[in-house]
């Protein structure tokens, strides 16, 4: 079988945002396959799940159970591909209310829970013909309760058409998919406007139609919930018609911006909804960047991708890679952070990069040719999708995030520990003080360590803090608590020859973080750390 090359988003933020998105990863899933072209296509679909293990020995379960047999366990940063067979078809109503079908749930227990003894990313995707969507799934404890419907788009030969005709499938209504996974019933109800309302048992999964209105409205349910904004066979190109399909984000409160992949912008609108309105506005090419204070879901012919806002960047994201299609990355990265990304071990390099108009954003094309990318930065924030094209028909979804701490050193699917401690203390009480709290006095022997921790540390309350700096009282060299060689040094401009015989690192706004000597006994707040656990890629 022959591999393409791939393509994935990235787009970077100015700096770590205050609110960090949550990671994709966790131990419970629950994924269902849409409706895909018809439930009574002659071709069987090839629905596959995706599942990356981002620690050694993790061992999954899934049920009902695939027809191969579950590996024993996963190791870091190994993905296994399951194939399935469950598919959502038509919609079924109680003939008694076929007069009223937008205000009928049509629920299936065409589903798949996954568990996973350690954190995992799962996606999945739908293949029929030359209709293929991928999307993420995101773990049950990290869904909403609340969820805005988008508008639905203009699509020719779909939904221009004046009338529905719910029994010819590219005609049809848009529907909400909407999954419970949790192990007890949830209400749920769409409200703004008529409200609808109903029950969905364990694991179970409802459908319903969307009305194609201008109202503003919302999914508002008791316990967590996953929604998806989906078309079997929305009209493409050649006369032909293909799956729509989009995870809904959960509602916001409060305005933020989502910058636009600009590769995306031909013939783009942008679906946009929140507790007030429900518009579709044409993508602005003198303005790569929207604002809601909801969900923002761009829309081109044959393409769904729900937009990720700047607050929820992330620093590591997992990107699949689906043989035989051509798939595409393409980053978009702020103007000052375009050094730091690596795909893979390698970093980017010698990229073409194209300005965002009206914005900070540039954004460059980049192939890799790897079935499964971990794309991360070393100092800042990101969001990265996964896109791909085949004879016209577009596909892809948010990529999985793994972290959102950057790190110098890769991928740190457990993030590194900076605390200072509350009590000052002596340097030697100090290290026992640290230890109580499961950490280490920090030592910072790597300039790039000492870079990112000064970054990280306050500078407006202690002055200088406690490292773990000491001389020797035999030869009078300077040594490192961890044992690591002494060979890189920030001291601050003649500081290195008192005589002070512990390390101290000034907090001052203007040191850089500089290192003093200081007297052992003054009683001084500790720096502790913990090192991360980095995904080995």
């Amino acid at each position: 079988m022959t591999r393409t090359s791939g393509l994935v988003f990235l787009l970077l933020a100015a700096q770590i945002p205050a609110s960090q998105t949550l990671t994709s990863t966790g131990k419970e899933f629950i994924v269902v396959f849409p409706e895909n072209i018809a439930y009574y296509h002659p071709s069987s679909p090839e629905n596959k799940i995706w599942i990356t293990a981002l620690h050694n020995d993790t061992v999954i379960t899934m049920s009902p159970s695939p027809a191969e047999e579950l590996p024993q366990n996963l190791a870091a940063g190994e993905t296994k591909s399951f194939e399935r067979t469950e598919e959502l078809g038509k919609l079924d109503f109680n003939n008694n209310l076929i007069s009223t079908p937008f205000k009928v749930f049509s629920i299936s227990d065409k589903s798949i829970r996954i568990t996973s003894s350690k954190d995992v990313v799962v996606q999945a995707i739908s293949i029929r013909k030359r209709s293929v969507q991928s999307a993420l799934v995101i773990p049950a404890d990290k869904l909403s309760m609340k969820y805005f419907l988008p508008p639905v788009p203009e699509i020719e030969g779909t939904t221009d058409q004046g009338v529905l005709v719910v029994n010819v499938t590219e005609r049809g209504p848009f529907r909400l998919i909407i999954i419970n996974p949790s192990n007890d019933t949830v209400k749920v109800a769409i409200k703004g406007g008529d409200e609808i309302s109903g029950d969905i048992e364990s694991g179970k999964v409802a459908q319903i139609w969307v009305n194609n209105t201008s109202t503003p409205q919302f999914v508002e349910a008791d316990k967590p919930v996953a929604v998806f904004f989906s078309h079997p066979c929305a009209m493409q190109y050649d006369c032909t018609c293909g799956l729509l399909h989009a995870m809904l984000p959960p509602a916001k409160n409060h305005t933020v911006k989502f910058p636009v992949p600009p590769v995306l912008a031909e013939q783009a609108s942008i679906l946009l909804s929140d507790q007030h309105s429900r518009r579709r506005e044409h993508f602005r090419s003198h303005s790569a960047v929207v604002q809601s204070a909801g969900t923002a879901i761009l829309y081109r012919p044959t393409l769904l991708l729900t937009l990720i806002p700047e607050e929820e960047f992330g620093s590591c994201f997992v990107v699949p890679f689906i043989e035989n299609k051509k798939n595409f990355l393409i980053i978009v990265v702020h103007n000052e952070h375009k050094d730091g990304i690596h795909i893979g071990k390698v970093p980017l390099k010698n990229a073409d990069w194209l300005e965002l108009n009206g914005t900070d954003y540039v954004s460059t094309n980049i192939s890799t040719s790897s079935p499964n990318t971990f794309v991360w930065h070393t100092s800042s924030t990101m969001a990265v999708y996964f896109v791909g094209n085949e004879n016209n028909t577009w596909f892809g979804n948010p990529a999985p995030v793994v972290s959102v701490t950057p790190d110098f050193r890769g991928c740190a699917v457990t993030p590194e520990v900076i605390k200072i401690l509350d009590d000052a203390n002596s340097w030697q009480n100090s290290i026992q003080s640290c230890e109580d709290t499961g950490l280490n006095l920090i030592s910072l022997s790597n300039n790039s360590l000492q870079k990112q921790v000064c970054s990280k540390l306050p500078k407006n309350g202690v002055q200088k803090v406690w490292i773990g700096m000491r001389r020797s009282s035999m030869t009078g060299d300077w040594y490192w608590l961890n044992n690591d060689p002494f060979n890189n040094t920030n001291w601050a401009p003649g500081e290195q020859v008192g005589d002070g015989q512990c390390g101290v690192m000034s907090l001052k706004s203007s040191s850089n973080c500089g290192w003093n000597d200081e007297d052992c006994c003054k009683a001084i707040h500790p720096v502790c750390y913990r090192d991360p656990v980095i995904l080995q890629i």
